[in-house]
C-alpha cells in the first residue's frame, strides 16, 4: 500500500525526533520513556520498593523507566492489548483490562496489599474524528481512574494522561474528591501540537 502524505510526514518528523533519537541511543523502548522520566524527576513518584500498575504498557518504554527506579525490591505489574517482550522483575498480563477475565487477573496480582502507584499512559486507536476518539479515550482514563481507587494504598498516586476535550474538565474536577493534591503536567516529550496533557492525582484519600 503507497504511503501517504500525511504517512511520510509523520515518518519524516518521528525519525528526526530528538526523543526518538535519544530513546535509541539510552536503550529505551520509546520515546514515551522520556514523559516519565521528566515527571518522576519533578514529582518523585517512582521510589525503591514501591508496588504499582503500567496500564497501556507496550511497547514498554515507561515499564522500563519505572523498573530501574523502583528496584528489584518492588512490584511492577504492567498490562497492554498488546504483546511486550519481558522485563526483569515486571509481571506482565495481556489483555483488555475492562474485560472481567483480565481485570479479575490483575487483581489477583496485586494482592490485598495494594499498591503505592498506578501509571496509563493509554490511548486509543485514534481515527482522526474528534467526537470518535475524545469519548473513547475518557473511557480509557475512566476506567484506569477505576481501577486505581480500587487499588491504591491511602496517600498513593496515580498518573493518566488524559486529552483535552469534552469530559476533560469534569474529570480534574471528579478526581479531586479521591486525592488530596491534583495537577496536570505537560512534559517536554509531549509533542506540542498534541492535545495530549497528564494528570496527576496524589496523596490518595482511601
Amino acid at each position: 500500500m503507497p504511503r501517504t502524505k500525511s504517512s511520510k510526514r509523520w515518518l519524516k518528523e518521528h525519525f528526526s525526533d530528538q526523543y526518538v533519537k535519544q530513546s535509541q541511543a539510552d536503550g529505551y523502548r520509546s520515546r514515551a520513556s522520556y514523559k516519565l522520566i521528566e515527571i518522576d524527576d519533578k514529582y518523585r513518584l517512582l521510589k525503591p520498593g514501591y508496588r504499582m500498575l503500567d496500564l497501556g504498557c507496550a511497547p514498554g518504554g515507561w515499564t522500563q523507566v519505572a523498573a530501574e527506579r523502583v528496584g528489584s525490591n518492588g512490584f511492577i505489574l504492567a498490562s497492554d492489548i498488546l504483546p511486550m517482550d519481558a522485563l526483569p522483575e515486571v509481571t506482565f498480563i495481556q489483555g483488555d483490562f475492562s474485560a472481567d477475565q483480565v481485570f479479575d487477573r490483575l487483581l489477583h496480582q496485586i494482592g490485598e496489599d495494594g499498591l503505592d502507584l498506578v501509571l496509563s499512559d493509554m490511548a486509543p486507536n485514534l481515527s482522526g474524528v474528534k467526537n470518535i476518539d475524545q469519548p473513547r479515550s475518557m473511557l480509557l482514563v475512566e476506567l484506569a481512574f477505576d481501577i486505581a481507587c480500587r487499588t491504591l494504598r491511602p496517600g498513593g498516586s496515580f498518573l493518566t494522561k488524559v486529552f483535552h476535550g469534552e469530559g476533560f474538565d469534569q474529570f480534574v474536577r471528579d478526581s479531586r474528591s479521591a486525592f488530596g493534591r491534583i495537577t496536570t503536567v505537560k512534559p517536554s516529550a509531549s509533542r506540542s501540537r498534541s492535545r495530549e496533557t497528564y494528570l496527576l492525582g496524589r496523596d490518595f484519600l482511601g
